[in-house]
């Protein structure tokens, strides 16, 4: 079992596998090698249009569901209250399951106010049909006012990698008791080139992914979820979690912070709000 950290009493592994991109057969045949070889968190959403496919790789995975951490996400067009709770009961079929385990507003928006939106998670919570709730790509003020309007919330997750630095988001984590998951962690493959991490692979006989992956779940109240669909890249970031990094290479890599975002759509947030 991967390591975990607890929110709510609830238990999160904290390395999960990413879905993003993953379609069809290729998605199926992901999610039921990770769970295979000891993967506990999969990742999906509505928009990923591959719900149906990870639940079928969760139900052919000798895996019960019951030590599976699944979650989904609601699309940011579907955020007002009925919405939510309509998109949630066609996830829950898609995914052939009763419940998930967490569910997140996926990406904020302007259309709805965040006090409907987070109302109707916590319903949807409170229904039985998630265990926990949380949000993803939201700035810190932002977090701070969710969090006042509902101190239930478990998560927010955002891109987080060595060149995009997290620090007011963790550090709101670690107060409020949530957690950080990081998607993007190996920043698109930058990693892979980059001297510093590599030399820190070299002493620990690991690629670079696996050295930045462990950087991450290093750290307090972080998760991440590298998407793959690869069963030999998939095998490799699950290896991650035996590498413990010093604090000289820690620090190392916490340098190279320069705040390169990988993911900005024309609907993200003010990332400064």
């Amino acid at each position: 079992m991967p390591r975990s950290l607890s929110v709510h009493g609830v238990p999160v592994p904290t390395l999960g596998l990413g879905t993003w991109k993953l379609k069809g057969d290729d998605a199926t045949a992901a999610v039921r090698h990770a769970l295979d070889i000891g993967y506990r968190h999969i990742d999906t959403a509505q928009i990923y249009g591959n719900e149906a496919e990870v639940g079928r790789g969760i139900a052919a995975a000798d895996v019960p569901r019951d030590e599976v951490f699944l979650t989904t996400k609601v699309w940011h067009e579907s955020l007002a209250p009925e919405d939510v709770k309509r998109t949630t009961d066609e996830s829950l079929r898609r995914l052939g399951t009763d419940y998930v385990d967490l569910l997140l507003m996926h990406w904020p928006t302007d259309d709805v106010p965040l006090a409907e939106t987070l109302g109707a998670l916590a319903e949807v919570r409170d229904a039985g049909k998630t265990r926990l709730i949380g949000v993803s790509n939201t700035p810190p003020g932002m977090m701070r006012r969710a969090l006042e309007i509902e101190p239930t919330l478990a998560n927010n997750q955002v891109e987080y990698h060595p060149y995009l630095g997290q620090e007011p988001l963790l550090e709101i984590a670690r107060e409020s008791g949530t957690f950080l998951t990081a998607y993007r962690p190996i920043a698109n493959g930058n990693v892979m080139d980059d001297a510093t991490i590599q030399e820190i692979a070299e002493a620990h006989d690991a690629t670079p992914v696996q050295i930045a992956i462990a950087w991450l779940l290093g750290q307090d109240r972080v998760s991440a979820i590298p998407k793959s669909g690869t069963r030999s890249h998939i095998a490799a970031n699950f290896q991650a979690l035996e590498i413990t990094l010093s604090d000289d290479e820690r620090a190392a890599i916490d340098a190279l912070e320069r705040g390169q975002r990988m993911v900005d759509p024309d609907f993200a947030p003010d990332w400064n709000a």
